[in-house]
């Protein structure tokens, strides 16, 4: 069961290992994305700062997409973690109805992107993606920690 995806550059840290992690009583972190799993360097960054209670899966967009669209990630009561909003794009639109909610989380200043709020920078094609998720139903909203207010994403 998917409890929440976050767009979080940073993928996991403090914020998604302890609170996040803690407050959506899951036993997974998923995280999605092409780099990650390819690369056994970060690989190994994103074990050490695993909750000791987890199960850690580092998957590629498209293999994690036939995961979830063949029912072996059911049994999981999952975060799931991508670092970019193209990455949270493709799998959502990927597995269809099965992501509902779409919690965004962090993404870095880059050039040519505009701030939404302290931790949100978007390009416009990253904001026309994520009103595209809104249009096809899927919630979008901005919120850095769980006991921050959720702030809808508006483009």
């Amino acid at each position: 069961m998917i409890k929440l995806v976050r767009v979080d550059h940073r993928l996991v840290h403090g914020q998604v290992a302890v609170s996040w992690f803690n407050s959506l009583d899951v036993n997974t972190i998923f995280v999605v994305n092409d780099d990650v799993a390819h690369d056994d360097f970060r690989k190994s960054a994103i074990r050490l700062a695993k909750p000791e209670n987890s199960k850690l899966v580092m998957k590629s967009v498209d293999d994690s997409i036939k995961a979830i669209n063949s029912g072996v990630t059911d049994k999981y009561k999952m975060l799931i973690v991508v670092e970019s909003v193209a990455d949270a794009f493709k799998l959502i639109k990927g597995t269809g109805d099965k992501i509902t909610g779409l919690n965004l989380g962090g993404t870095k200043p880059r050039t040519d992107t505009k701030n939404y709020s302290k931790t949100i920078n978007l390009t416009s094609e990253e904001a026309d993606e994520l009103t595209e998720l809104q249009n096809d139903g899927v919630e979008v909203w901005i919120q850095q920690v769980p006991s921050d207010d959720k702030q809808e994403f508006h483009k």
